[in-house]
């Protein structure tokens, strides 16, 4: 799908909710793709090749010029030391890239523990970062943590992660989707900020230099470990990381439930003028919306405009949209990324 077709149809899709300026974000249709999974093609038992599958099928692949140009120089050369011995009972292959490292990840249907030499020699001559993985099993070579930096407006911003975070696939956008926030809440008044679903502190480290304090909400343990460590990285000192759910949260702050990893937060502390939530795929419960709602300023970042649809139903019965953009994160698929900024009805 095109660009100009996939912006028709969303457009489309929230007239009837928002009829003003949609700003648009348009990924670069090349090597934008800092996430790739490919299938393994074993050729006659001999060679293998990466594949993906379409209708069913595993169609091999020699080249991905969407994927960063660090995955598609080391396609090649993984390949060709794969052949040599270590493609038994391989099945997958990962790759994941930022802009100052890469990582790859080995899928075995064997114990990998008998090919652990092998897979720290071939980490070693290629100088990468290795994971190995089996059922109940899983080696780690030179390391799994990358390190990234964003430039958000005329600042850096360092981040450190691991392959089990989630993680935005296009780097180009990402940075685009942080700098629309701040261009939305730049001239509001601002006092706190309460974020959902903060995972390892994408949005929450560059967006706390904006509010006098920010508290940030996640489930994963390993992403908050990192986005404390990301505070400690920027000498951020105004975030307060709180591993909840979203609807754990929600108990806490209606004093409904008390909760042992709350003990040293003050939540009645907090004066939040703004919330930011960026939700999986299914979008907001009804629980969370009844919580957003009761905040004057919402953004809402989706990756699924069917959801945010729904969500935006309800939440436009008390608040008003102010801006909407679309971001192209997967360039040439029907896939598009949206922010929205809402501000309470007067």
């Amino acid at each position: 799908m095109d660009f100009e077709e996939k912006i028709a149809l969303n457009k489309a899709l929230f007239s009837s909710l928002y009829d003003g300026e949609i700003q648009f974000f348009k990924s670069p249709l090349k090597a934008y793709r800092t996430r790739a999974e490919f299938s393994i093609y074993h050729k006659d038992n001999r060679e293998i090749s990466y594949a993906m599958h379409k209708n069913k099928k595993k169609i091999p692949i020699e080249k991905f010029d969407i994927a960063d140009e660090k995955i598609q120089k080391y396609m090649p050369i993984l390949v060709s030391n794969l052949n040599e011995n270590l493609k038994h009972k391989l099945f997958g292959v990962e790759f994941l890239a930022t802009k100052l490292d890469l990582s790859i990840t080995l899928l075995y249907h064997k114990n990998i523990e008998l090919i652990a030499q092998d897979l720290q020699e071939l980490s070693n001559k290629l100088n990468l970062k290795l994971i190995a993985r089996s059922r109940g099993k899983k080696l780690v070579f030179n390391g799994e943590n990358l390190r990234q930096v964003l430039k958000i407006n005329t600042n850096d911003f360092m981040y450190e992660f691991n392959n089990d975070c989630f993680i935005q696939p296009n780097t180009f956008i990402n940075e685009k989707m942080i700098e629309w926030v701040i261009s939305c809440i730049k001239n509001d008044f601002r006092q706190d900020l309460l974020e959902l679903y903060c995972g390892y502190g994408n949005f929450t480290i560059a967006l706390a230099q904006y509010f006098h304090k920010v508290l940030a909400t996640e489930i994963s343990k390993k992403n908050i470990e990192f986005a404390l460590k990301n505070c400690f990285l920027n000498f951020i000192e105004n975030i307060t990381f709180t591993r909840l759910s979203s609807e754990e949260l929600s108990q806490a702050l209606k004093k409904e439930r008390e909760f042992n990893r709350l003990k040293d937060v003050d939540l009645d502390s907090f004066k939040i003028s703004h919330i930011l939530v960026d939700p999986p795929r299914a979008g907001l419960t009804l629980s969370v919306i009844e919580l957003i709602k009761h905040y004057e300023n919402i953004i809402y970042i989706s990756c699924n405009p069917i959801s945010l649809k729904d969500n935006l139903e309800i939440l436009c019965q008390s608040h008003e949209i102010l801006n909407l953009a679309f971001f192209d994160q997967f360039a040439n698929t029907h896939h598009l990324e949206c922010g929205v900024y809402l501000r309470r009805k007067a």
